[in-house]
């Protein structure tokens, strides 16, 4: 699964989070799935310290070691969200306007995803997403599930579960 395959799935969006930080509203306030992706062939720079902020006083920070060893050589995505559900008050605008804020330093409950904040280049990343009818927890287990079949067994280099 690639960044190419996304598109073809009818994702949307492709902004850097530098600008979804700057307007949020650029998200569409539905529920869906949304990844991060990574466009730059270069090998990744970890920071010891990233931006992400601390969430009922924990470190939201890993051993550069532990990205090292998460990072997935061959695939520019690094990490699948979901957002909301059916019934549910949630959407992409929300849950990402929450985890860019979480990664503006704020002690915001989204800790999925945080190894993005601390790769030197996290402003310079793209952001795309899909609004979907199905429950999203779903649609996000079978893109993981996709990936990793692609990747023996690995998961994007964010996501720490499937």
């Amino acid at each position: 699964m690639t960044s190419n395959d996304l598109t073809k799935e009818g994702f949307s969006g492709f902004v850097s989070v530098k600008e979804l930080m700057e307007n949020k509203n650029l998200a569409p306030d539905l529920m869906g799935v949304y990844a991060i992706i990574r466009n730059s062939s270069t090998k990744p720079k970890f920071l010891a310290k990233g931006s992400g902020g601390f969430h009922k006083g924990e470190d939201p920070n890993v051993d550069v070691a532990k990205l090292k060893n998460n990072w997935v050589e061959d695939s520019d995505i690094l990490y699948i969200g979901k957002a909301g559900s059916i019934g549910g008050k949630a959407t992409l605008r929300s849950r990402l306007d929450q985890y860019m804020r979480f990664g503006q330093g704020a002690p915001v409950g989204h800790k999925g995803g945080r190894y993005i904040w601390q790769l030197e280049d996290h402003l310079d990343l793209t952001v795309c997403w899909k609004a979907t009818q199905e429950e999203p927890r779903d649609a996000e287990a079978r893109m993981i599930q996709s990936f990793k079949s692609e990747h023996q067994g690995k998961r994007p280099f964010a996501n720490l579960q499937d």
